[in-house]
């Protein structure tokens, strides 16, 4: 099974795919989507839907797995992280792949045993997980892949998947 693991957010989107066969984790690609910093925020949510429906078509994933809202102290931020969330989304919804929301807790306990692990401590656990032994994985794809490894071990029942929204 193919899971493509989001970590959303409005300067950057960490992205991660891997392979979960038998019980074994083996990472397809990953990387950060980062629309232009000099652009008002509502202008930077066209790249990132254009990058992330050439995701779709490029990684054909049989399921997507997205790191669901934490409470923010800014109602502001947890607004524009909201619209972020749903703008990531769409490509994926549109395209009939099933999309499952796991909490930032669960997948920090998930992959480090520690709900409340930092940033690194996740990085370190994905590389171990996933085999990535050269190379630097960024804070923000280290993440993503920790969605993914998430739902790999935490998956509901397989999802049948659904015939593609069609835009009107």
């Amino acid at each position: 099974m193919l899971i493509l693991g989001l970590d959303p957010g409005s300067t950057r989107t960490g992205f991660g795919l891997i392979d979960s066969r038998a019980g074994r984790l083996r990472t397809i690609t990953f990387g950060i989507i980062r629309p232009p910093a000099n652009l008002p925020f509502l202008d930077r949510l066209p790249h990132l839907l254009d990058a992330l429906e050439t995701l779709v078509v490029r990684s054909r994933p049989d399921v997507v797995a997205a790191e669901d809202l934490f409470v923010a102290r800014n109602s502001r931020v947890a607004l524009q992280l909201g619209h972020v969330r749903g703008v990531a989304l769409i490509p994926f919804l549109r395209a009939g792949i099933p999309v499952h929301e796991y909490p930032p807790r669960l997948v920090k306990k998930t992959v480090t045993g520690y709900g409340a692990a930092e940033k690194e401590q996740v990085r370190r656990m994905v590389r171990l997980l996933v085999g990535l032994h050269d190379g630097e994985i960024p804070l923000d794809a280290s993440d993503a892949l920790a969605v993914a490894i998430c739902h790999a071990h935490c998956r509901p029942p397989a999802t049948p998947r659904v015939a593609p929204h069609a835009a009107t």
